[in-house]
C-alpha cells in the first residue's frame, strides 16, 4: 500500500489546521506501514489522531457558526472507521485494506473542499483558533450570521462591486 504524501496542496494557510492534517498524514502511514497485531494497533493510534483532529475543527466550526454537513461527514468517516477496526480485529484484512486505499482519496477531496471553505471563513472574520476571538464579526443584518449570509458581493477587477443582474 503507497504512502500518503504531504503535498502544497494540503496545506491551506492556517496554521493549527495544516499541523493536524501533517499529523493526519504521518498517522495513516504508520497504520499503512504497519502489518498483523502491529496494524490494530496503529488503528487504534489512527483513530485516536482522527478524534481529535476532528473535535479541533468541530469546536472551531462551533464557535464560528460554520453549517453542520462539515461536522457530519467527520461523524461518519470516523463511524466507518470504527467499524472496519472491528471488522478488522475479527479477521477481515480486505475490508482494511480497501479503507486504506480510499482514505487518501477522502483525505485530499475533503481538504480541498471542506476544509478549504473553513480555513476561508476563519480568515476571513479573523477567527484566532487559539483563543476563541473574532477579530471581524460577520455583518449584523446577517440573519443568521452564517458564511453564506455574510460573504460580500462580487467584485470587478477594478475592485468596484459588480452589477446587480437586471429585474
Amino acid at each position: 500500500m503507497a504512502a500518503m504524501e504531504w503535498t502544497d496542496k494540503l496545506a491551506l494557510g492556517l496554521g493549527p489546521m495544516d499541523d493536524t492534517h501533517l499529523e493526519f498524514v504521518d498517522a495513516y502511514n504508520r497504520l499503512v506501514a504497519a502489518s498483523g497485531e502491529a496494524q490494530l494497533i496503529e488503528m487504534d493510534a489512527f483513530i485516536a489522531h482522527t478524534v481529535e483532529h476532528f473535535d479541533q475543527e468541530n469546536r472551531w466550526m462551533e464557535l464560528i457558526g460554520f453549517p453542520g454537513c462539515h461536522k457530519a461527514e467527520h461523524d461518519r468517516v470516523l463511524a466507518v472507521c470504527r467499524d472496519v477496526r472491528k471488522r478488522m480485529e475479527r479477521g477481515d484484512a480486505a475490508l482494511g485494506r480497501q479503507l486504506l486505499q480510499e482514505l487518501p482519496i477522502w483525505f485530499d477531496n475533503h481538504v480541498a473542499t471542506m476544509d478549504s471553505a473553513l480555513a476561508a471563513y476563519i480568515d476571513s472574520i479573523g477567527f484566532d483558533t487559539q483563543t476563541g476571538e473574532i477579530r471581524k464579526p460577520p455583518q449584523e443584518d446577517c440573519e443568521d450570521g452564517s458564511a453564506a449570509c455574510c460573504t460580500p458581493p462580487a467584485q470587478k477587477a477594478d475592485g468596484q462591486p459588480a452589477s446587480s443582474p437586471a429585474s
